[in-house]
């Protein structure tokens, strides 16, 4: 099992994690590129029950495109957002790549919400490409 840990910039907001990931992925959404006032973000996703985060969080809820909620962890003090769930993945936890003590082991394997994507963003790697988000099946 791999450790994650990380946090906010401020230091205030901790999280722990000993879990293999489920997936590691750049997204392209609309609501990405919001929060983290880029182009995208590159998140981890891991099983929930093994998270532990330490500190208070705000939390933003919004609606995805599939019209279920989704919630981005934040900051109260410095404003970073650290994790994201979703109520269609309800046991998967989305961990923020750039909150990560040591994000140098992270390879991501797919661009998703590419429909979404800056145009002028181009990533190599041969990443598999999706237009939203893909679903099991």
């Amino acid at each position: 099992m791999a450790k994650i840990e990380g946090g906010c910039s401020c230091g205030k907001v901790r999280y722990s994690a000993d879990a293999e990931p489920i997936f590691a992925g750049v997204c392209h959404c609309k609501s990405c590129q919001k929060t983290t006032g880029t182009s995208y973000s590159v998140v981890v996703a891991i099983p929930a029950p093994t998270l532990t985060v330490t500190g208070e969080v705000k939390v933003y809820d919004s609606k995805g495109d599939s019209g279920q909620g989704t919630h981005s962890s934040f900051c109260p003090n410095c404003g970073s957002p650290v994790i994201g769930t979703a109520d269609m993945m309800r046991d998967v936890v989305m961990i923020r790549a750039g909150t990560m003590d040591d994000s140098s082991w992270l390879k991501p394997t797919m661009e998703i919400y590419c429909d979404s994507k800056m145009p002028w963003v181009s990533l190599g790697g041969g990443l598999q490409s999706f237009p939203k988000m893909p679903m099991p099946g």
